[in-house]
């Protein structure tokens, strides 16, 4: 136990003691000490051997645990649905969570004040359709769905919420029991609403634009972040989940989905972050495929070329095609299992959705307890429910994760709790944190793996003008099995003044690790000091062994923004050249003020009979599937970096020459001396320019 200063003995002391007061002098008045309790409460199903609702249970029949230490009960209450005959009134409890999930910030409406009646006997449940993930097909096929129970499943003790996810959370109607209230917010979507391919004609230049313009700098920053990842998606299940806390009872939610493939760019932090909001606030996510039965067709279907040569026959692309397919279901059974729900995948029949959130709901205790653990440690409490009668089956939620207090932590236990963040399976997600890589190879058994960190300034507070901001930036890379192979630590000092220009640009911290080739991970932790809000990120990071390829070529990075970099300072990073250091652009958005830097390497090019080399490059640029710019051939006949035995490339495009929307650039290399060639590629999107106070990064130097 670390021992106490002197100092605060003295005055615990000072402050147990009543002074004397003269003979006749009236008695000051007595000091009124208040206290407070969070109570934590667990859902419980008590079912009896024959697989029904057992009822009548006290606070007596229950003893719970967290952490292996028995908890005083002190609620217990029976929740059971019951058909009401009249309908009830609309309940305003999802005010306010489109701003929270746009700006990633806590709830600024507060939830209206409930009678306790209000809610009692009643079953909440909330439909998300996730239009940026579903075909026009798949939208229509939940529609159906949804309205076939409105019409025939629809109890009058159901309260119902619609709402959507794309590019932001929209709330088509909050929670009511009238089904023509339901029916019109369900009519309001239609089969176009589905965006899992973006619309990029080249006729919607001038309307992306308006909108664009429209968008406010300090959310436009943090969207920028979600744009080529899921993060905004599990952000708004954690937005439901938490402002559904509040109600002290089960909530299920029907997240209709055609699939979250996770790939590398994705937060995996973000995902438990959902899970364990939803938990905490008593909240089941029953996830529906709306891709329905779905069959694989060896060499794929007549929407892409099929195979080449033997991989048709050889079994190996089929396996494939099942793994892309379970890659995009296995984040949908996560979230259902993970928070007591159920995920319906490879049925047609979505009624069974609606059929099993009705039965889940239809009646359970809620247990009530006060933790005898005060500590604000942030960290993982088991819970443990056993009924002292005979039951067949007792089903409660494992656990939660305790809150974490910043202010109240000592400078000494600062630097550990940062530590903690890194380790724990589950870490916060109070600030947007995006994270990327890539690789240059330096040897045949070394890569450079530059790891760039980006921070929307809106989400680093400056009390004032003259305050200076800090950042903590800890991170570590593992290998498969788990072990560090690789770490990095600063302390990042943004200058005074700043403040008032960092809305609408990013913090951007760079540093790189050495790696050989194979499957890592990397999980990144940062703190910003003022009010100690953390956000982390962790993905996946692969290392490709490149001896297989038919033309060895690095990875590709985008930059708009080139930085001074010391030149006797010493560096492996293949992205600083001739004392200028290349800024990856982790969002791949570019406003249209900006120029672009394409970077890549080419390995080992091919020679004969003492020839030079003649690697043949160009960039092709495509809005949907038209082509809108290319440019000229380059051809190099040399190797620019002896010791890498690379070929260098870099275009510089400006930005200007493209509309505002999507783009996909495809970079064409070919070998001509060996005859092999790649096309890798990647999408970027242009965005209309900002001022000069709010566009572009502001670069951070390397730790």
């Amino acid at each position: 136990m670390r021992a106490r200063p002197l100092a605060a003995t003295v005055l615990s002391v000072a402050i147990g003691l009543t002074p004397m007061r003269p003979f006749g002098q009236q008695p000051a008045p007595s000091p009124v000490f208040r206290s407070g309790r969070d109570l934590v409460s667990v859902d419980v199903t008590v079912r009896d051997r024959s697989g029904n609702i057992t009822k009548g249970l006290t606070a007596a029949d229950f003893e719970v645990r967290e952490d292996g230490r028995p908890q005083d009960v002190l609620t217990v209450s029976f929740e059971e649905v019951v058909d009401k005959p009249a309908v009830a009134p609309p309940v305003d409890l999802l005010a306010g969570v489109s701003e929270k999930v746009a700006d990633n910030s806590a709830t600024t409406t507060q939830p209206v004040p409930l009678a306790p009646d209000a809610l009692a006997g009643r079953r909440l449940i909330v439909l998300v359709f996730d239009t940026a993930s579903m075909q026009p097909e798949d939208v229509q096929h939940a529609i159906d769905a949804a309205n076939k129970y409105v019409d025939t499943q629809m109890s009058a003790a159901d309260l119902v919420a619609v709402t959507t996810v794309g590019s932001m959370l929209d709330v088509l109607t909050d929670f009511t029991g009238d089904k023509t209230k339901v029916s019109a917010a369900l009519n309001r979507l239609a089969a176009t609403d589905g965006t899992a391919v973006a619309d990029a004609a080249a006729a919607t230049a001038a309307t992306d634009e308006d909108q664009a313009a429209a968008t406010d700098a300090a959310t436009a920053d943090t969207t920028e972040l979600d744009l080529f990842n899921n993060d905004i998606r599990l952000r708004a299940l954690k937005t439901l989940a938490e402002a559904l806390g509040p109600v002290e009872q089960k909530k299920s939610i029907l997240y209709f989905s055609a699939g979250m493939e996770r790939n590398g760019q994705d937060n995996q932090v973000e995902l438990r972050a959902a899970i364990n909001a939803a938990v905490r606030a008593n909240v089941s996510i029953y996830a529906v495929d709306t891709r329905g039965l779905q069959a694989v067709v060896p060499g794929g279907g007549a929407s892409q070329a099929s195979g080449r040569g033997q991989s048709l026959f050889s079994g190996r692309g089929v396996a494939q095609q099942f793994d892309r397919l379970a890659a995009t279901q296995d984040t949908l059974v996560s979230l259902s299992a993970d928070t007591g729900g159920q995920a319906f995948t490879d049925t047609n029949d979505f009624g069974e959705a609606f059929t099993r959130v009705q039965h889940d709901t239809s009646g359970y205790y809620l247990v009530g307890y006060s933790s005898s653990n005060p500590v604000k440690d942030g960290r993982f409490r088991r819970i443990q429910v056993r009924v002292k009668r005979d039951a067949a089956r007792v089903d409660a939620r494992a656990g939660y994760y305790a809150e974490r207090d910043f202010a109240h932590t000592a400078n000494s236990d600062r630097e550990a709790a940062l530590q903690e963040q890194l380790f724990a399976s589950v870490s916060s997600t109070d600030i947007p944190v995006i994270v990327g890589g890539g690789w240059f190879r330096l040897a045949a058994d070394r890569y450079y793996v530059p790891v760039s960190v980006a921070v929307p300034g809106s989400a680093v507070p400056v009390a004032t003008q003259a305050a200076k901001a800090s950042l903590d930036v800890l991170g570590a890379v593992r290998d498969e099995q788990g072990r560090p192979v690789g770490r990095f630590r600063q302390t990042v000092q943004l200058p005074s003044g700043t403040g008032p220009t960092l809305a609408g640009k990013q913090v951007l911290y760079q540093t790189g690790v050495v790696l050989p080739p194979g499957r890592f991970s990397v999980k990144v932790v940062v703190r910003e000091n003022a009010t100690g809000k953390v956000g982390s990120f962790e993905a996946a990071l692969s290392v490709p062994e490149l001896k297989q390829s038919p033309v060895k070529v690095s990875s590709v990075v985008l930059s708009t923004q080139l930085q001074p970099f010391p030149g006797n300072a010493r560096t492996e990073n293949p992205l600083v050249r001739d004392g200028v250091q290349l800024l990856p652009n982790l969002t791949r958005v570019v406003s249209r003020d900006q120029k672009m830097y394409f970077y890549y390497e080419v390995y080992d090019p091919a020679t004969t009979a003492g020839a030079p080399p003649e690697v043949q490059t160009s960039l092709t640029f495509y809005r949907k599937k038209v082509k809108v710019l290319e440019t000229p051939v380059v051809l190099r006949a040399q190797v620019d970096a002896v010791d890498r035995h690379a070929s260098v490339f870099q275009f510089e495009v400006p930005a200007d020459q493209f509309a505002p929307g999507l783009y996909t650039c495809q970079i064409n290399i070919i070998d001509k001396v060996s005859g092999k060639f790649l096309f890798p590629r990647l999408t970027f999107y242009v965005r209309p320019p900002q001022s000069t106070a709010q566009a572009g990064q502001s670069p951070v130097p390397i730790g």
